[in-house]
């Protein structure tokens, strides 16, 4: 069961808003009965980047204590 706070990864890309599948967000609603998720994604800065509502099947959450976030290869290059 996802729950209101929880991180989750995203499953999909999502060109219109350049999130990429293994983007990392927080749920910060619920609609209905797990029918759809308000997922917030921020930068580094803590800045929001996007809020998209999602299905459940877009997205997955992930255990917080295992996961670890990577900055891609692009953003390493000098």
């Amino acid at each position: 069961m996802i729950n209101e706070s929880d991180l989750v990864a995203l499953l999909i890309d999502l060109p219109e808003t350049d999130l990429t599948r293994g983007d990392v967000g927080t749920v910060a609603m619920i609609h209905g009965n797990q029918e759809g998720f308000e997922i917030e994604f921020v930068n580094a800065g803590g800045k929001t980047i996007a809020v998209e509502t999602l299905h459940q099947s877009q997205i997955k959450k992930i255990n917080q204590q295992k996961a670890i976030l990577h900055v891609p290869e692009m953003e390493l290059q000098a």
